[in-house]
């Protein structure tokens, strides 16, 4: 009896500080974890955040080069047919639309959505404006009837898509 009772003597307090060395390290291990993850988001974030910026910027570059009356502008309207101009809006709509399509990566579904229905929008402004003209009329009667249909709109797509796009941008800050 006296033998067991050495043992436990010896054993029970080697049990406690081995338990206590044992919570010691893992609370060390898990502040450890904690420190590296964190450390791991800085780092995430001083790479991410200046790409999901530009990738903002292109995006209202994209609605701001989309918008019916820039559009119209930016494309030669003189001397052309109602019909070759149409076509330059489409095309150039198309494209803007096609060179941002990754930024899609960097945005919430909700906001590329309203991207989308943005350009959506400007194509169905296009379309409709060609529908009030003649095939061979001026490139010029296109523009009016695309300012006058744009202007005549009582919701703005690419005004509401401007305004997710800066909203989500400004969750960064």
């Amino acid at each position: 009896m006296k033998y067991l009772y050495d043992i436990l003597i010896i054993i029970l307090p080697a049990g406690i500080v081995l338990y206590g060395m044992y919570l010691i390290v893992v609370s060390f291990l898990s502040k450890e974890r904690e420190k590296m993850l964190v450390d791991l988001k800085t780092q995430n974030t001083q790479i991410i955040l200046p790409v999901r910026l530009q990738a903002g910027e292109r995006l209202c570059l994209l609605l701001e080069r989309i918008t019916p009356n820039n559009l119209v502008r930016r494309v030669n309207t003189s001397e052309v047919t109602a019909g070759a101009l149409y076509g330059q809006l489409v095309h150039e709509v198309r494209e803007e639309f096609s060179h941002n399509f990754s930024q899609q990566v960097y945005f919430s579904e909700e906001t590329w959505e309203a991207v989308k229905m943005a350009v959506e929008d400007v194509i169905t402004i296009l379309n409709q404006s060609r529908q009030q003209v003649e095939n061979d009329a001026s490139g010029l009667d296109l523009a009016k009837h695309i300012f006058a249909i744009s202007l005549d709109r009582k919701s703005d797509a690419i005004a509401f898509a401007l305004r997710k796009v800066k909203s989500e941008i400004q969750l960064y800050f």
